[in-house]
């Protein structure tokens, strides 16, 4: 008997750990771009946008996995790729990474996707 009060423990345990992880995993998908009209999104921000990282910065990794599979829309440049990125780079005076110029401001650091449609002044 205290044997099947344990595996009944031991499941109802594994059923709420399971729900949790789809909960987490749900909530932090919904904050990224992976919504509905995600690639109208990402395509926006991308033609109004240029954002610029390099290789190994977890900060610029963090920021493009915001938008999954759409990141291929966005103007990205990696000033670690070529002399090419670093000299566009050094002219933008790219200081830190990941920065997002948008109408010729700096803006440093990750930036959420709600807080990049306003700055682009997306409309749906």
């Amino acid at each position: 008997m205290q044997k099947n009060k344990l595996a009944t423990i031991g499941f109802v345990v594994l059923i709420l750990a399971v729900a949790g992880g789809v909960i987490f995993f749900k909530n932090f998908q919904g904050a990224s771009v992976q919504d509905t009209d995600a690639e109208k999104v990402a395509k926006w921000i991308g033609e109004h946008s240029v954002l610029y990282v390099q290789t190994g910065c977890i900060h610029c990794k963090e920021q493009e996995d915001l938008f999954g599979s759409n990141v291929k829309y966005l103007n990205i440049i990696d000033c670690l790729a070529s002399s090419e990125n670093q000299q566009a780079c050094a002219a933008a005076e790219i200081k830190a990474t990941p920065t997002w110029i948008i109408e010729g401001k700096a803006y440093i650091g990750v930036e959420t996707i709600d807080e990049l449609k306003k700055l682009t002044n997306y409309s749906e």
